[in-house]
């Protein structure tokens, strides 16, 4: 008996290791139980299975509905409608699937434009109180520095910190005074656009004109912004309104590459003349080549050249339209380039004249008429339509040179009697003689574009300038002579705001002077003592005033920037 007990335990051993076995080979079939339904087999366990899995999937589908909700809610609130757009008419997603909220509005305005009016719609129910709080809301500097007050500079003393000035003696500054006009000047070489100006946006149409042109008319001076917007609402003459004029003494400019590099002149230049583009450069001389090139101040291409075999050009000009040029020799005869049709007609000989050159000339402003001087003081008016003599004008002596007036209606002349002859075209009848102060014979007319006043050289090198309507009224002293050339004066010409005044004789090297008209005082630093002009024949300022060209005796055609003005 002992021995069958014994053996009794092995057995239920090895049962058990066997049905361990089977359920390593088996485990869903562990403790599962069998149900016959209508003849088949139906395992509930795999059944609970089924369905945890179903519960998962269904736990983790709504999961990820409310991971994209989350995510939808933290983008509007980050981005606004930008990337959520608004539900109109409804509260939330939430509500919205069970009921509609009648009170929710059904639409919303985009202000999005206007950053001073709030986006969302609660924020317009908070109006007043935002208006409360936005002077609390202005930007203020984060950091200051207590030393600008103390600091002071002395603007006069430094050369490139005198167009900073406001006044000729104005020398000593202080130091938030000096980072105000620095920002100013920032701003003036570098100007606004006006679309990115936000009043160009919101401009009352239903304002008056008066309205709009007191608010144009508004200067805001650097040191008393209000705020940051005031900054950005501002352009460059309402940030720090500076003058216009051209302050005496000292002329900033530069020098640029030569106008003709491209094709240099092989005799001297005669004339250069800027077209009204302000790109079109004309130059001409004795090797009777007409050339045109477009200034740019860098490369300065060359566009057309025209030879002229029977004519060394002594003077070349532009019709003030900017239709044909003129071109003069020491001929009978003159040419006319129409830049339009590219064709060349000639001029002349005029019918009933026996003169044997046409080379000196002035076009008047309406670019209608051409007055070549004659001889024995015959002034030939020919039409610039019909290239024809439409009249003559006599004065008592030779003539030796002319100037019509800025608008056109009048000519002055002046010539080897020292006196200067006012001319009525209307009539062609002179109306007033006056003498030249100091002067024995003329040699050279100016007359202002803007203003009444006009300038007179002689042969002595001294240069008068005269107020028109006080010398028509009788007055014999000029407003200034100026006398810093030595040599006959051979030409003048004022710039396009009758600013400056160019005076030069050919017969001296350097001899070109720039003159303050506002001061009559010439500029100290013209010319320039490092660079040589050699000896000037002609000179031209650009339509407004920021390009210079002056030609030489040497075929040369020097280009200079004025920093006054910034545009050529």
């Amino acid at each position: 008996m002992s021995l069958i007990s014994q053996n009794a335990v092995p057995k239920e051993l090895k049962k058990k290791k066997r049905d361990a076995k089977k359920d390593e080979i088996a485990p869903v079939g562990e403790g599962k139980e069998e149900v016959e339904d209508g003849g088949a087999v139906v395992d509930l366990e795999d059944v609970k299975n089924q369905k945890r899995k179903r519960v998962r999937t269904e736990k983790d589908e709504q999961m990820e509905i409310e991971r994209e909700k989350e995510m939808k809610r933290l983008e509007n609130s980050l981005f606004g409608s930008l990337y959520a757009p608004l539900e109109f008419g409804k509260v939330d997603e939430e509500e919205s699937r069970d009921e509609v909220d009648n009170t929710a509005a059904l639409f919303f305005t985009d202000r999005s434009a206007n950053s001073a009016v709030s986006l969302y719609e609660e924020d317009v129910d908070m109006g007043g109180e935002s208006d409360e709080l936005e002077a609390d809301n202005q930007r203020k500097p984060v950091w200051v520095d207590e030393e600008e007050e103390k600091a002071t500079i002395n603007i006069a003393k430094v050369n490139r910190l005198r167009k900073l000035r406001k006044e000729e003696d104005e020398s000593v500054i202080s130091g938030s005074a000096y980072v105000s006009r620095l920002r100013a000047q920032h701003i003036k070489m570098n100007p606004g656009t006006d679309w990115a100006r936000p009043d160009a946006h919101s401009r009352d149409y239903n304002s008056s004109d008066e309205e709009d042109s007191d608010k144009e008319s508004e200067v805001v001076v650097a040191t008393g912004f209000q705020d940051a917007e005031d900054i950005l609402r501002t352009n460059e003459d309402l940030v720090l309104k500076r003058s216009a004029k051209l302050l005496p003494g000292h002329l900033e400019f530069s020098r640029l590459g030569d106008a003709n590099l491209k094709d240099p002149s092989n005799a001297p230049v005669n004339s250069v003349q800027f077209h009204k583009n302000a790109q079109l450069l004309l130059v001409g001389g004795l090797d009777r080549t007409l050339r045109f090139f477009q200034v740019d101040g860098k490369k300065n291409e060359k566009i057309q050249s025209i030879f002229l075999e029977d004519c060394p050009i002594r003077k070349a000009a532009f019709l003030p339209d900017g239709s044909q040029a003129i071109v003069t020799g020491r001929r009978k005869f003159a040419y006319s380039f129409d830049l339009v049709k590219a064709q060349v007609d000639r001029i002349g000989p005029l019918a009933g004249r026996d003169e044997k050159s046409l080379e000196s000339f002035e076009v008047s402003p309406d670019s209608k008429t051409i007055a070549f001087l004659g001889n024995e003081g015959h002034i030939l008016l020919v039409s610039t339509k019909t290239k024809e003599l439409i009249g003559t004008l006599k004065m008592n002596g030779s003539v030796r040179s002319v100037a019509f007036t800025n608008d056109g209606q009048q000519l002055l002349s002046s010539g080897g009697d020292g006196k200067i002859y006012h001319w009525d075209l209307r009539t062609r009848s002179c109306f007033h003689i006056g003498t030249d102060d100091g002067c024995l014979n003329g040699t050279a007319l100016c007359a202002s574009p803007v203003g009444n006043l006009f300038a007179a050289g002689s042969d002595s090198g001294i240069v008068n300038i005269y107020n028109r309507d006080e010398f028509l009224g009788g007055k014999k002293k000029p407003l200034k002579a100026v006398e810093n050339l030595t040599t006959k004066v051979d030409f003048v010409k004022f710039n396009h705001d009758a600013q400056i005044l160019a005076v030069s004789s050919r017969m001296k090297k350097n001899s070109l002077k720039l003159i303050h008209v506002p001061s009559f005082t010439v500029f100290s630093n013209w010319p320039p003592p490092n660079q040589a002009l050699y000896y000037p024949s002609c000179m031209d300022f650009s339509p407004n005033g920021g390009f210079m060209a002056m030609g030489n005796a040497a075929g040369k055609v020097l280009l200079y920037k004025l920093h006054h003005y910034h545009h050529a």
